[in-house]
């Protein structure tokens, strides 16, 4: 089966509104950016296109109906994923594995400054006859899940706080971040404490974007590009939702999704294999649970390594250079992509003052937010 690269992206965003642009606006200027650092006219050279899109976030029902104009799609193959914009990256992968297509598209956005009703529509997404009934913020899951966390493993809520600090001092380097800062480790452990022990500074906030890439076949992918970044592995996994029977403390489907993406790139030692990670950080103490899960460093140890400044941009095993979402914002159905496009960035050696230095090999994690267990996992290599 032929190697599957990615040969072009393009972004428009991270902003907290961007009242100037509708959806179709935002989609139709990433995709332009992304065909053209591809090289392709999107009639005649790719052969899908996949959206990644749920209508509850949309606003009204089939959506995919108002997707193809804006991307070159009109009467072409468009189906789409209703999940993260990673899952519809491992629908393209597939899609080109079986030799019958040689050019994806893949499309997530977030227009979430437009939703008024968010956190009712996370609530609804609970099981609707033990969990939806209790009422209140869907959020106190993070609070309880997080205060689990910290006892099982013995992270400190410093740790938590230094994980912002973190990811928002790089998302200050990163014209695609929302919020970018400098705040302090005291500023962060005093803000408004929201859902026990999860602080207002620790949530990422949400933000308008679109990104776009276009995925190729190796005969094609070496015609376009001289610089391709090779997609080595994906995995993706959901665990079971039920509140009553997830674990609290690991995040199963994290750990299995990577177990099948390293498998099939061939890591065998992914803390010695991966130059850097972009995981998903929603929460502050989410970026430490899904570290450990994805094996780059032993369960209970990623406080202590953040703490110690092993993920920072100059330290050993850099983790969301980008900003991560408490930088970026929190791209809904365009997370995944979010830490797609800052891989493929630092991959290239584009990513200017956060670039990390001979970066080989960088993982992309996502996870669906609350309240899902749903991971996906890609490992991308500048080398074939």
């Amino acid at each position: 089966m032929s190697e599957v690269a990615i040969v072009g992206i393009g972004c428009v965003g991270f902003r907290p509104m961007t009242p100037e642009l509708s959806y179709k606006e935002l989609m139709y200027e990433a995709a332009v950016k992304a065909y053209d650092d591809a090289g392709i006219n999107p009639r005649k050279d790719v052969d899908v296109f996949v959206t990644c899109a749920e209508d509850y976030l949309e606003g009204f029902s089939i959506f995919d109906e108002f997707v193809p104009d804006q991307l070159g799609a009109a009467l072409r193959h468009l189906f789409t994923v209703s999940g993260d914009g990673m899952l519809g990256l491992s629908n393209a992968y597939m899609l080109i594995k079986t030799g019958q297509f040689d050019t994806v598209v893949v499309e997530a956005h977030s227009k979430a400054s437009e939703i008024l009703t968010y956190m009712d529509i996370v609530a609804f997404a609970l099981d609707p006859i033990f969990n939806r009934p209790l009422g209140g913020h869907p959020y106190y899951v993070a609070g309880l899940e997080m205060n689990r966390y910290l006892h099982d493993t013995f992270t400190t809520t410093e740790q938590c706080a230094q994980v912002v600090v973190k990811n928002k001092k790089n998302a200050t380097q990163n014209p695609y971040a929302a919020y970018g800062a400098n705040v302090t480790l005291e500023q962060v452990l005093c803000s408004e404490m929201c859902f026990y022990p999860l602080k207002k500074l620790e949530m990422s906030t949400l933000a308008d974007g679109c990104i776009v890439a276009v995925l190729a076949s190796e005969k094609v992918a070496e015609k376009l590009t001289d610089n391709p970044i090779w997609v080595k592995g994906v995995g993706w996994c959901t665990e079971t939702p039920n509140l009553e029977t997830h674990d609290w403390s690991m995040p199963v489907y994290t750990r299995v999704a990577a177990e099948m993406a390293y498998k099939t790139a061939k890591i065998h030692n992914p803390r010695k294999e991966i130059d850097f990670a972009e995981v998903h950080d929603l929460f502050a103490y989410k970026e430490l649970q899904h570290l450990e899960a994805l094996k780059l460093c032993e369960y209970g140890e990623a406080g202590k390594l953040t703490e110690e400044g092993v993920t920072a941009i100059d330290g050993e095993l850099p983790v969301n250079p980008s900003g991560g979402l408490l930088g970026m914002g929190y791209g809904l159905e365009a997370s995944g992509m979010q830490k797609l496009l800052e891989t493929v960035l630092q991959l290239r050696c584009e990513a200017g003052k956060r670039q990390i230095p001979d970066a080989e090999v960088g993982l992309a994690h996502t996870w669906r937010g609350i309240p899902t267990t749903t991971g996906v996992i890609a490992v991308l290599s500048n080398v074939k």
